[in-house]
């Protein structure tokens, strides 16, 4: 019986770790557009309702070789950029400082638990009240969406930290900066790696609300344009960009986890 069991869960463990190849996703995502494709030729649909993918490419082209697309592009890329870092680096520090220190747990839990239900574009009026309806307000909310998940995950990253780990630095005399730096933190990076990514969506919605209530340039502000002028090929090239800007953000922080977590 026991012989039976280890090859049972032998064969489960290979189960879990058989992995399909990387062409597997990709001739899925070409299927999808081949059908999405094929419908549009097919069918009767109109335009207005539902461009072939040929269709948004050819126009996406279009507006890349005017400039149009560049230049809302470049301006979503400025703020995004910019609130995520200042959002993520802040949720970071915070988090190590309320994961640590009893003393900012017993203060910021409160607040960070009181203020992350909150809906964060509801804020978007008052921001916009305060700091004027230029690049900071919207830098600011989408700092603000980042915040909280990189908060709470790195809060979390550091309190599963193995004590033993901590306590074998403290039994060599390590100064509490070095704790943190060399035992707490590359404990906590695979938690606060989840919170990056999940926070990266979160700025991408944030980003757009945005644009679509207060710029004149960006991706956002294009989407809702050529909503109003009923433009649908031109909206869905605004969608399909922000979907690469997705794919983006994502290959870049997956591309970082592993940098900085080879050790996993």
């Amino acid at each position: 019986m026991s012989t039976l069991y280890r090859r049972e869960v032998v064969n489960r463990l290979a189960f879990i770790d058989n992995k399909l190849p990387g062409w597997v996703s990709t001739l899925s995502l070409i299927g999808l557009i081949v059908l999405w494709e094929a419908v549009c030729r097919i069918s009767s649909v109109p335009e207005l309702y539902l461009p072939a993918p040929s269709a948004i490419l050819t126009t996406g082209w279009n507006m890349l070789s005017s400039g149009e697309l560049l230049i809302n592009a470049e301006a979503s890329l400025y703020r995004i950029i910019w609130g995520f870092v200042i959002g993520s680096v802040t949720g970071i520090v915070l988090g190590l400082a309320t994961g640590f220190f009893t003393i900012a747990e017993a203060v910021g839990n409160p607040i960070v638990h009181a203020l992350y239900p909150v809906p964060k574009i509801a804020l978007l009026p008052l921001i916009i009240l305060w700091l004027g309806i230029g690049e900071v307000s919207k830098i600011t909310i989408i700092s603000l969406g980042v915040f909280f998940p990189v908060i709470i995950n790195t809060y979390s990253g550091v309190k599963h930290v193995d004590p033993l780990l901590i306590k074998a630095a403290v039994a060599f005399r390590a100064s509490r900066i070095n704790i943190i730096r060399k035992v707490i933190l590359p404990g906590a990076l695979p938690v606060i790696f989840a919170g990056l990514k999940l926070a990266a969506g979160t700025s991408l919605l944030l980003l757009v609300a945005a644009e679509m209530i207060a710029a004149k340039e960006g991706i956002g502000a294009m989407i809702l344009h050529y909503g109003d002028l009923m433009l649908t090929t031109k909206l869905m090239v605004g969608v399909l960009a922000l979907s690469l800007l997705g794919i983006a953000f994502n290959y870049l922080l997956n591309w970082l986890e592993k940098r900085l977590i080879s050790w996993r």
